[in-house]
């Protein structure tokens, strides 16, 4: 998988943040008022609850892309750290499949169709919008797929000036709602573990659709516990929104099944 929020870096950040702010890292109270911003900044927040996730290993993740070329779902575990594996059922254009991934190899087999293979870094080759470059971008879905959350989130708050929206009901509880918005140009400079050519890949494909911002949403129950990721894209041919949700976290909600 790509790597996960680096705890030493993050931890720093973390202890900064605290110092500045005078503030407790618990981020999240058990209890909130929609419209009532929390005390702490939004950075911190977001920070803490992807070093959770992380420390968690893994996580059960139900995603959800709508878009001008449809509707896409994806439902299984991932696993991550000393162990790196994904097993989800994948539905999109080319119809339901089940992806696999154990230590970097991917494998997506569709019902009634051939399997695709790919490796970490050319895991955009197996979606069907996907050209011939192994090592191009396709919009992030798959990549999305096989990536720690928390990693995400961790990105997100290092790369996006977010705002409290207050508290909100989600699952069944009340959860402290983020929002922001970065160019394309700004997000994807900020990615330090990508190469310099995945990176300029990335942006090229955004601008040819005439995107420049991307907006990000990220929702934190209490505990510190990520809930839920969404990223919302405005260019010339609509507007595409893919949602993250994140029911259940720790290795023993992740172990790969057949059936995702």
């Amino acid at each position: 998988m790509p790597p996960a929020p680096r705890s030493a870096a993050l931890a720093a950040v973390l202890l900064l943040l605290g110092a500045g702010t005078g503030c407790s890292l618990l981020a999240v109270p058990d209890t909130g008022t929609p419209g009532v911003p929390t005390a702490l900044p939004p950075k911190q927040v977001v920070l803490s609850a992807a070093q959770a996730l992380d420390d968690a290993g893994g996580a059960r993740i139900e995603v959800e892309r709508e878009g001008p070329e449809g509707r896409r779902t994806a439902s299984g575990t991932l696993v991550w750290g000393p162990r790196d594996e994904a097993a989800l059922t994948v539905t999109d254009e080319a119809g339901t499949g089940q992806l696999t991934s154990r230590n970097g190899a991917i494998d997506l087999v569709y019902q009634g169709g051939a399997a695709k293979h790919a490796d970490r870094a050319g895991a955009e080759s197996l979606d069907p919008t996907a050209g011939p470059d192994p090592d191009g971008y396709a919009g992030g879905w798959t990549t999305a797929l096989v990536t720690d959350p928390g990693s995400r989130a961790y990105a997100i708050a290092q790369a996006v000036p977010l705002g409290s929206l207050g508290g909100e009901q989600l699952a069944g509880t009340t959860v402290a709602h983020y929002q922001g918005t970065v160019s394309v140009d700004g997000f994807f400079g900020a990615d330090r573990e990508s190469s310099p050519q995945r990176r300029a890949a990335a942006v090229d494909w955004y601008r040819q659709r005439g995107v420049t911002t991307i907006g990000f949403d990220v929702w934190v129950g209490p505990g510190e516990r990520l809930m839920r990721l969404r990223e919302t894209v405005r260019g010339t041919a609509g507007t595409t929104v893919t949602t993250t949700d994140v029911p259940s976290s720790g290795t023993g909600d992740a172990s790969p099944a057949a059936d995702g």
